[in-house]
């Protein structure tokens, strides 16, 4: 694991770390705010690149949500896929160590067996099981839709409402459950939603190369050797149990 972490780090995960940018006043969903943002990043990637939007996807419209809408669409979009690919990243981490993976005294779950790799685990995961995992993504999904402004019309892209409350079952907010956050400065926040952007960046980068090095070996130089390879389709996570394309 330290090689993998090691190796995932070496391939310029310095570049994707940018200064504060200065405070806008809105949710930087317009494009002149993005191209601000782009070009007050300091850094090697920065410079080099600044504003880079190689398919003019910030002058869209889409679905009729106009510029500055469909701007928040995708930031908002890209925010979420990073926490996707974070949580991904660290998941695939520990599925990999011994005490995940390894022999239990009691299954987590029905047809567990030891020694399989992370794609693998979830292969093995009974179908319901899978399946109940996605209903309660889909809740939280469903939930962080249910906002005033939304971040199509104004709002902060990423920003997930407090739930504590809204249901006897739930006790806890999905962000920041014990308040850790609550006493930042705005300043602060600022920066940690460009950090957590950054870490969104690389983490996808990080989580796609260890996928295609474990489908195709050799794919990615850097992690040669150090993935387990998966004889399985990564695009297809229930072929184990039924596929609408067979």
């Amino acid at each position: 694991m330290q090689k993998i972490i090691a190796a995932l780090a070496l391939s310029g995960a310095a570049a994707y770390v940018a200064p504060v940018a200065p405070k806008a006043t809105t949710a930087l969903n317009s494009k002149a705010e993005l191209e601000a943002l782009a070009m007050s990043n300091t850094d090697a990637l920065g410079q080099s690149m600044g504003f880079w939007d190689p398919l003019g996807l910030a002058d869209g419209d889409f679905w009729g949500l106009g510029n500055e809408g469909t701007i928040g669409y995708l930031r908002h979009a890209e925010i979420k896929h990073g926490r996707v690919a974070m949580a991904a990243f660290l998941g695939y981490m520990a599925g990999a160590t011994e005490l995940v993976s390894g022999p239990h005294k009691i299954l987590p779950y029905r047809g567990f067996e030891p020694g399989l790799t992370p794609p693998e685990q979830w292969d093995a995961i009974p179908l319901y099981g899978k399946l109940q995992i996605l209903v309660i993504v889909g809740m939280l999904e469903s939930y962080g839709e249910i906002l005033a402004p939304h971040y199509t019309k104004g709002g902060l892209p990423g920003y997930y409402p407090p739930i504590k409350g809204k249901r006897p079952e739930l006790i806890f907010n999905l962000y920041d459950p014990f308040n850790f956050f609550e006493g930042d400065s705005a300043e602060k926040k600022a920066r940690g939603r460009l950090t957590e952007v950054n870490n969104g960046r690389l983490a996808m980068l990080g989580i796609f190369s260890i996928i295609s090095e474990a489908t195709v070996p050799g794919s990615v130089p850097a992690l040669k050797d150090m993935i387990p390879p998966y004889d399985g389709n990564v695009m297809i996570p229930f072929s184990g149990d039924f596929s609408i394309f067979s």
